[in-house]
């Protein structure tokens, strides 16, 4: 039997897939060549989901820890013990220390649960919930919900003259439902292709232009570019002068930005930067790829601001081909879900209410709840309940959130494995991987469609589906009548609004909202003018620049010079083509693709300090020290390494927590400000270091 369904949790997701089942046992994963979406293509992550769904590692029982944190001690119980243990230890907490010294924390979104968390803390009145929204996806939302009203997606089926891909690397990682095969098929169809990116990926290789810019100074480049189409009157003046505000604003604050001055900033020649100009605002339809490489510093927001910009003033918002609004299907409101509404005065009791912008997206930077529990500060953190992330390798300041996580009076994690974070854990809960319940792909996310995820196989040993776990919980904690009698319900529910029930639903694989262009012709863009917000009037009331403003990096060349000689590197990083950030380390298929963490390195920058390739080698800020393997490439700046991000190793038994700072970049990271001022992002990136051969190797 074969049985179509979309891929999910082995990366972003999307991919049509066939799944190949035999006594009730998947056999054989491959590609859906009537996808859509990928048609037919899969990558390796992909092809290896069965090793994951049948790994000898997989947690199959709740346990609780019966040693020390991390010792590695456990005890199997019943589900009801481990319910009734989480629910009454949320109760204690909220009887002596009250909601706020609660969080709840997730990774990235791969399905419904992160709403159904969202819908348990706001049914508790539970204020602070930890996600990695200020450095992925959310910079990017945020403002193009202030600047346009919409989150523009490249409109690959529009046939696209030309493309920018920004910090981008589709052809390695997914974007959130936007995959390497639909920018391919553009590509070969004549597009022009411009990357910018500091590492020349397998994108920028076949591109036109390839632009190498000094870490962390996208904003700067991005301002540069504006500056140009204005000097160089390429702009679309007709859009420009109808469905703009604040344009001549922009003219102005745009003088500092000068050629000379962009091209020291940023490395890149004073020539490609007029070539790119020039060839993105007169070549028509086009269209910006953005990617999450933008949102890792203090810039990230205006960034996001000045790519909009860009789409803006050249005409290419809302054209076939250039960025558009992809409404999406009739289906609960996200906010219904959540249940937004049973606790109006969230806003006042989350912890950060100076980031406005992550406050109204509902989250907490994760930094700041680290700082709560440490200090105290601005009210004690005495407990998390986590599912889907492993904050010991995901979030900045590693060595700080292991300190975080050991002083809390209770740690309750959700997961497939038993994580670096995991096992510091007082109960740890299976959950189920995507082929062992019925799910829903893309919910919530502003691309115009959602995708049917059945359940294809029985869940191994006694593994819940994160979603069940929490509806399950719902019910311990006396707050019944929010939840459902079981998830198919709850699914049902929420495609009422369509007139389809779940079932109806599998057959018809993907559903899509009302697609359309130039839909602000008919009502106006959704902001306050009805225009594109170039100047924002909002952004000035809340005491933020109305205009992107490039801010030096806290640690730079020219913002530490003293530093930059001490640490004469600047570091940056990749996400590996074979792992979803610190995932699938232990799949012995993909690690024997990427059995180690590489940092690339120069040639030269290797030959002066005596590094040879294949060598372990030490990277050093001043916040630590961490070991990589060197990879010499002679294709990024002298002056940078790129390291490899998310490495933890399973395999090693005699490494405290899996050896979760041996390899983990995050023990260079900062966790402290200066954050962007509206989404607290952290510098993750454009970090100064200095490397040398790694002692006794």
């Amino acid at each position: 039997m074969i049985i179509k369904t979309y891929c999910a949790r082995m990366d972003h997701g999307g991919c049509g897939i066939l799944a190949h089942v035999e006594n009730g046992k998947i056999t054989k994963i491959e590609g859906d060549p009537d996808s859509p979406i990928n048609r037919g293509t899969i990558c390796a992550k992909g092809l290896a989901q069965i090793e994951r769904l049948n790994h000898p590692d997989r947690l199959l029982y709740p346990m609780k820890r019966m040693g020390e944190r991390g010792e590695g001690k456990w005890k199997p119980i019943p589900w009801d013990e481990a319910l009734d243990t989480i629910s009454d230890k949320i109760k204690k907490t909220i009887e002596r220390d009250g909601q706020r010294a609660i969080s709840f924390a997730q990774g990235t979104p791969k399905g419904l649960e992160l709403y159904l968390m969202i819908r348990l803390a706001n049914v508790l009145n539970i204020p602070n919930i930890s996600t990695p929204g200020n450095i992925c996806h959310m910079p990017r939302e945020t403002a193009s919900n202030i600047t346009c009203g919409f989150f523009p997606i490249p409109d690959y089926s529009g046939a696209p003259a030309c493309v920018i891909v920004w910090g981008s690397n589709l052809f390695q990682t997914n974007e959130e439902g936007i995959i390497g095969s639909q920018l391919k098929q553009v590509i070969d169809r004549g597009a022009k292709l411009v990357v910018i990116d500091p590492r020349k990926t397998g994108v920028a290789s076949v591109a036109d232009l390839w632009l190498q810019p000094r870490p962390g100074t996208d904003l700067a480049l991005a301002l540069g570019l504006l500056r140009v189409m204005i000097d160089e009157n390429l702009y679309e003046k007709t859009f420009v002068e109808n469905w703009t505000e604040g344009f001549p604003e922009l003219a102005d604050h745009l003088q500092p930005y000068s050629l000379d001055r962009v091209s020291e900033l940023t490395w890149v020649p004073k020539e490609q930067i007029v070539k790119v100009a020039r060839l993105f605002s007169q070549t028509k339809p086009a269209c910006i790829q953005w990617g999450n490489a933008l949102e890792h510093n203090r810039n990230s927001f205006q960034c996001s601001r000045a790519l909009l910009m860009l789409m803006a003033i050249t005409g290419n918002l809302e054209v076939p081909g250039g960025n558009v609004n992809r409404q999406a299907p009739p289906v609960m409101r996200p906010g219904d879900l959540v249940q937004i509404k049973t606790f109006p005065d969230k806003k006042e009791k989350m912890m950060s209410p100076e980031f406005r912008l992550a406050t109204n997206m509902g989250f907490v930077p994760s930094q700041m709840i680290v700082k709560a529990i440490l200090t105290g500060t601005p009210y004690p953190i005495r407990m998390m309940y986590i599912q889907g992330t492993n904050p010991l390798l995901s979030y900045a300041n590693a060595k700080e959130t292991f300190e975080a996580m050991g002083k809390l009076d209770f740690l309750a994690v959700s997961e497939i494995f038993l994580t670096p974070t995991a096992q510091l854990a007082d109960i740890v809960l299976p959950a189920a991987t995507q082929f062992e319940f019925d799910d829903i792909g893309h919910f919530g996310l502003p691309h115009g469609f959602i995708l049917a995820r059945p359940k294809i196989v029985d869940p191994l040993g006694d593994c819940w589906s994160d979603s069940k776990i929490l509806n399950e919980l719902g019910k311990k904690l006396g707050v019944a009548k929010y939840f459902w009698n079981d998830m198919g319900e709850c699914l049902n529910e929420i495609l009422n609004p369509a007139g389809i029930t779940y079932d109806d639903f599998k057959n018809i694989g993907i559903l899509r909202g009302k697609w359309e262009y130039k839909s602000y012709e008919k009502k106006g863009f959704h902001t306050p003018s009805g225009k594109v917000e170039i100047y924002s009037q909002q952004l000035k009331d809340w005491g933020v620049d109305p205009l992107p403003h490039y801010r030096e990096l806290p640690e730079s060349p020219y913002s530490t010079p003293e530093l930059f000689k001490e640490y004469p590197l600047i570091f940056t990083s990749a996400k590996d083509p074979f792992y979803f950030h610190s995932s699938h380390r232990n799949i012995s298929f993909l690690r024997k693709l990427s059995p180690e963490p590489n940092t690339l390195i120069h040639p030269e920058t290797a030959s002066h300090l005596g590094i040879a390739e294949g060598d372990w080698v030490s990277i050093e800020t001043k916040r630590g020290t961490i070991r990589q393997k060197a990879k010499l490439n002679s294709e990024i700046d002298p002056r940078v390494i790129i390291l490899s991000f998310g490495w933890w190793f399973p395999e090693r038994k005699d490494l405290k927590l899996s050896g979760w700072k041996e390899s983990n970049l995050n023990i260079l990271t900062d966790n402290g400000p200066p954050y962007d001022p509206v989404i607290g992002s952290t510098p993750l990136r454009a970090v100064l270091c200095r490397v040398c051969k790694a002692q006794g190797d």
